[in-house]
């Protein structure tokens, strides 16, 4: 299968190392000068450099989406940016071929507006979780216009490459992973900003707690199980009350100037500056996690 990524930035490159491993033929597009240079250092930092002989650079994105199979956008999170993007492979790749964008929130319907129906049926958010050669979820998020040979294309191909697809019933800005990361890091400001904890010990409440826990199930099953033989409905009767009233005392902070640069400075003292040792440290981690879980399951 030939599939085109659009945009050679992080999640690009990433989803390049994963399709090229996975055997697909993968087309790399970017206007940006230095592309080669780019495609090359990232998938022998992500992947192997085996993996560059199925991998092609065409800057041009009508020549580079011609004959593709498979189209993936990684493009500036702009609307108007990506509606011009997709209005050129509309015009440009095959008839059949399947639009995925990854965009992290903005709806599939407002990109798709303007293209013509055929076109439409075939686009849907295909957003994955950073790194995407590593998280396996992708949230799978239909138009008003997309087909529903579209969603199930898309989630086979995505299966195919080990992926885990999760449609979104309906269209909300920033889907729901960011959506449910958005209201966990409105708190860990909060809490930050009023003193209670630092950034690197809010983190270990996290990873020695919430994130092992939320690993091997989310919060509807944690609950669930947290309830003993009542289940969900058990734990919501005791600890509900006490519950919804935390959620009257949630912070609600702003992100000015002055908390940005409280918030920044403070993270950058616990770990220093974002390099990429953590970035590898932390694929290395996640991976272990993933592979203790998979073999779990199989158990």
């Amino acid at each position: 299968m030939r599939i085109t990524e659009i945009g050679a930035g992080t999640i690009g490159v990433s989803w390049t190392v994963l399709l090229a491993a996975a055997g697909h033929d993968v087309v790399v597009t970017d206007p940006r000068p230095d592309l080669a240079e780019v495609v090359d250092t990232g998938v022998r930092r992500f992947g192997s450099a085996d993996l560059l002989a199925r991998v092609t650079c065409e800057p041009d994105l009508a020549t580079a989406v011609a004959g593709a199979d498979v189209v993936q956008e990684q493009g500036p999170e702009n609307l108007d940016v990506k509606r011009e993007i997709w209005a050129t492979v509309a015009a440009h790749a095959p008839a059949g071929a399947l639009l995925l964008s990854s965009t992290s929130g903005i709806l599939p319907s407002d990109i798709a507006a303007g293209l013509p129906d055929d076109a439409a049926a075939r686009l849907l958010v295909a957003h994955p979780f950073n790194p995407p050669h590593v998280l396996p979820l992708v949230e799978l998020v239909p138009g008003t216009r997309t087909g529903r040979d579209a969603v199930a294309a898309a989630a086979e191909f995505l299966r195919g490459v080990g992926k885990d697809p999760v449609e979104i019933h309906r269209e909300v800005y920033g889907f729901v992973g960011n959506r449910l990361q958005s209201a966990l890091f409105r708190e860990a400001v909060s809490l930050v900003g009023d003193g209670v904890v630092s950034p690197a010990e809010l983190d270990r409440v996290v990873t020695g707690a919430l994130g092992p826990r939320w690993a091997t199930g989310g919060p509807f099953l944690s609950f669930h199980l947290g309830g003993g033989d009542g289940g969900l409905r058990h734990l919501l009767e005791h600890l509900g009350p006490g519950m919804a009233r935390r959620w009257a005392d949630l912070g609600n902070p702003a992100l000015d100037a002055a908390t940005v640069e409280a918030i920044s400075a403070a993270t950058e003292d616990a770990y220093g500056p974002s390099r990429p040792e953590l970035t590898a440290a932390r694929d290395r981690a996640e991976t272990a996690v993933l592979t203790a879980r998979s073999a779990q399951e199989e158990s």
